[in-house]
């Protein structure tokens, strides 16, 4: 059995690379570039934090929940996705690849799994069940976070896929330890 999975997964990773290289290369026009940066900067934390004053501004104490809820389940997806960093080791494409642009820096030295798309679809999922009306924003933003990783170079596909379902199922868990 594992002589089947071997060529598989080699298939898998060479797809996932070669994607990353097709992506990558639209960072070399400078508007694209420059756009995915702000993006991926703001989605450092910036447009989350924002977002948390501001339902705690607006809302008063009503956003106390959900402000909680985002900074508890955020944690939560932090300690995670280091914890499978450091097991996983995953140097990033630019490092493997030498055609791949790093167009930003990196906040850290792995790439597996996206720690910026894992909060961006972890935070969007815990916002959006308190105010669904956001979503023509935060759908969006947290797409486009997921893209700036391949587009900057410093993710592969395969990690932003991965960050996505995992910020799913920490935020999907975070609702029954509030309920």
């Amino acid at each position: 059995m594992p002589f089947k999975i071997k060529p598989y997964l080699y298939r898998m990773h060479r797809l996932d690379s070669n994607m990353c290289v097709a992506v990558n290369h639209t960072s070399h026009y400078r508007m694209v570039r420059d756009s995915f940066r702000l993006v991926s900067r703001l989605g450092d934390g910036v447009f989350w934090y924002s977002l948390m004053l501001a339902i705690l501004v607006l809302q008063g104490r009503e956003g106390i929940l959900p402000v909680l809820h985002m900074a508890l389940a955020g944690l939560s997806g932090t300690l995670l996705y280091k914890w499978l960093k450091a097991k996983t080791l995953r140097p990033r494409p630019y490092q493997v690849r030498q055609e791949i642009n790093m167009a930003a820096l990196p906040l850290d030295k792995f790439s597996f799994p996206s720690g910026h798309t894992l909060h961006a679809v972890l935070f969007s999922v815990v916002v959006l069940n308190y105010y669904p009306w956001l979503s023509v924003i935060l759908l969006p933003f947290t797409f486009m976070v997921g893209l700036s990783r391949v587009v900057l170079g410093l993710h592969y596909p395969s990690d932003v896929v991965a960050g996505a379902l995992i910020g799913s199922a920490v935020a999907g868990l975070s609702f029954l330890l509030v309920q």
